[in-house]
């Protein structure tokens, strides 16, 4: 199953005839982040989560190896989600705005949700 996840060990041979292999592929961060984003309303989605991905990619690999650290989806999601939030609630009194001023309120609210998340 998955042996090197805590707490887990390899399945006994008489088990293992029972299941049958799947192979698993690396989901796409991106599209996952740009459809999160559009669903959350953001209009300016594509360049946002191209950018967050990113950061969440240099963070796994360059910080140190320790169990606090996530860069996962999980954590993606979360950020995600905190900034739709964020927006909306940046941009709840505003009707008309103009394409550069709401691309600039949904970078300030993805900062503030990568802190919020990154930093407790």
């Amino acid at each position: 199953m998955n042996p090197d996840y805590a707490g887990r060990s390899n399945l006994p041979d008489n088990l293992k005839l029972l299941f049958r292999a799947v192979a698993m592929v690396r989901p796409d961060s991106q599209l996952i982040a740009q459809v999160m984003l559009f669903g959350q309303g953001l209009e300016h989605a594509e360049s946002i989560s191209e950018k967050v991905v990113n950061l969440f990619e240099l963070c796994s690999q360059k910080l140190s190896e320790q169990s606090h650290y996530d860069f996962g989806l999980r954590a993606l999601k979360s950020v995600l989600v905190g900034a739709g939030q964020l927006k909306r609630l940046g941009a709840a009194g505003l009707e008309e705005v103009a394409p550069n001023a709401m691309k600039t309120i949904e970078t300030m609210a993805m900062i503030r949700s990568v802190c919020n998340a990154m930093m407790p």
